[in-house]
C-alpha cells in the first residue's frame, strides 16, 4: 500500500455536509430507510428522526438489488422526496448513486453521494463523483481487502475531491447466522492508519435488527467517527432490507445511548 495518498501523514480531515461535520472529534449520527417507498412512510420516519441527534438523513431513490425483481427504488422521485424531507428536519441528506449516468441527477439533490458495497470496484463511478467535489461515503465492498477499500478512495482522491468518509459495513463469511461480520479490526486500522473519517453501518454488519444497537455501541468504542442506521416504522412491511430495519421504538433507543456514548468518547454531536 505504499505511495498511497489516504495514508500520508496528515492532519485529521474534516467532511463538510452543509451544516453537517464529520471528522476530528464531530460525529456524524445517519440514518433513514434502506429505501424511500413513499412520501408517507419518510414523513413518518421524519416525526421521529426529529428528535434524536441525527445530522445525516438517508435513503435510497436508486437501489442496486441482487435480485432484478427486488423494489429498484423510485429515481427522481424517491431523491425530490428525499429533499422535501431534509429541508423539514433542516439536516442534509446521503443517497445512493449506482452508475455514471445517474451522477448529475443525484448530485442535484443530495448533498453527499454514497457509493454502495456493489459498486466499491466501479472505477468510473468513483472518478465521476471525485469530479464534482461534493462529499462522498464510499462504502466497503463485501469481498473487499482493507488494501482494496483504499485503492477505491485512492480513485476519488485522485480527482482532487478529500471529502470521503470511509464505511465499513460488514464482510462475507462462511456463517449463514449473520448476513455479513463487522469488521471492527479494520474501523480500528484505519482510523490509525488514514486521516480519512471512518464510520460504520451496524445493520448490513449484520443484517439482524436485534444486534444492530450492540454493534452500533460497539464501533463507538472502536473508534468509529460515526454511524449509519436503516431505520424503518413498519420493518415487516419495508420494501427493502425490513429484517435489519430498526422500528421507532428501536430506533430512539439506539439514539439515545448513542448520544450518551458518543459524550463518553469526547464526541460532539
Amino acid at each position: 500500500m505504499e505511495g498511497l495518498k489516504v495514508l500520508e501523514k496528515r492532519e485529521k480531515k474534516v467532511v463538510e455536509i452543509k451544516n453537517t461535520k464529520v471528522g476530528k472529534g464531530h460525529f456524524l449520527f445517519c440514518a433513514g430507510p434502506c429505501a424511500v417507498e413513499s412520501r408517507e412512510v419518510m414523513e413518518e420516519i421524519a416525526s421521529y428522526l426529529k428528535d434524536t441527534p441525527v445530522n445525516l438523513l438517508r435513503g435510497g431513490a436508486f437501489k442496486p438489488r441482487t435480485s432484478p425483481y427486488s423494489f429498484q427504488g423510485l429515481g427522481e422521485e424517491g431523491l425530490k422526496i428525499l429533499k422535501e424531507i431534509s429541508d423539514k428536519l433542516n439536516i442534509p441528506f446521503v443517497s445512493e448513486v449506482t452508475d455514471t449516468k445517474y451522477v448529475e441527477v443525484v448530485g442535484r439533490y443530495a448533498d453527499c453521494f454514497q457509493i454502495g458495497s456493489r459498486n466499491m470496484s466501479s472505477f468510473e463511478l468513483l472518478k465521476e463523483v471525485g469530479k464534482t467535489g461534493k462529499p462522498v461515503l464510499l462504502k466497503r465492498g463485501m469481498s473487499a481487502t482493507v488494501e482494496e477499500f483504499l485503492n477505491a478512495a485512492e480513485y476519488i482522491l485522485n480527482e482532487g475531491n478529500e471529502n470521503i468518509i470511509l464505511c465499513e459495513r460488514g464482510i462475507r463469511s462462511f456463517d449463514p447466522a449473520f448476513r455479513n461480520v463487522l469488521d471492527l479490526n479494520a474501523v480500528a486500522y484505519l482510523k490509525e492508519k488514514t486521516f480519512l473519517p471512518v464510520i460504520v453501518d451496524p445493520s448490513h454488519g449484520t443484517g439482524r435488527r436485534d444486534i444492530v444497537e450492540k454493534l452500533a455501541l460497539a464501533a463507538i468504542a472502536a473508534g468509529a467517527d460515526g454511524l449509519i442506521v436503516e431505520t424503518h416504522p413498519y420493518p415487516e412491511k419495508a420494501l427493502s432490507d425490513g429484517f435489519q430495519s430498526l422500528n421507532r421504538e428501536e430506533f430512539i433507543s439506539l439514539a439515545e445511548k448513542v448520544k450518551s456514548l458518543a459524550s463518553v468518547f469526547k464526541y460532539e454531536i
